[in-house]
């Protein structure tokens, strides 16, 4: 079983992969492409703008992103061990603040202070 969360924002603000790329470098969190809808990818491959599902590779894991019509909704196992879920919520992070979304009811700064992230992630 998934554990997931999603990121809403309104539909034409919908994040430009090389920008959440470049959020998380910039925090020193490298995330590679491994799938693009299904199909197997290069990992600095950059997926068409109206992608569906992308699978991206994190140091701890896979996480699945799956868009919607209103967003975007990052799926990992229920089992993930925490720096699974820290991943997760870094990917998460940096797709709210590409489009000034909202992560399920909280605010992209109500969340960052109660997620958990890898260490150093926000310095």
């Amino acid at each position: 079983m998934g554990m997931d969360q999603k990121v809403t924002f309104a539909p034409p603000r919908a994040p430009a992969w090389p920008e959440v790329v470049a959020l998380l470098a910039s925090r020193k969190f490298p995330v590679q492409i491994r799938m693009i809808d299904g199909e197997l990818a290069f990992p600095d491959e950059t997926p068409p703008h109206d992608w569906r599902e992308l699978r991206i590779g994190t140091p701890p894991g896979m996480i699945t992103l799956r868009r919607e019509p209103d967003g975007i909704t990052l799926v990992i196992w229920g089992n993930a061990e925490a720096d699974m879920r820290q991943a997760w919520n870094a990917v998460t992070w940096a797709i709210a603040q590409a489009v000034g979304g909202v992560i399920g009811t909280l605010t992209l700064e109500e969340f960052t202070k109660t997620a958990e992230l890898p260490a150093g992630f926000l310095n």
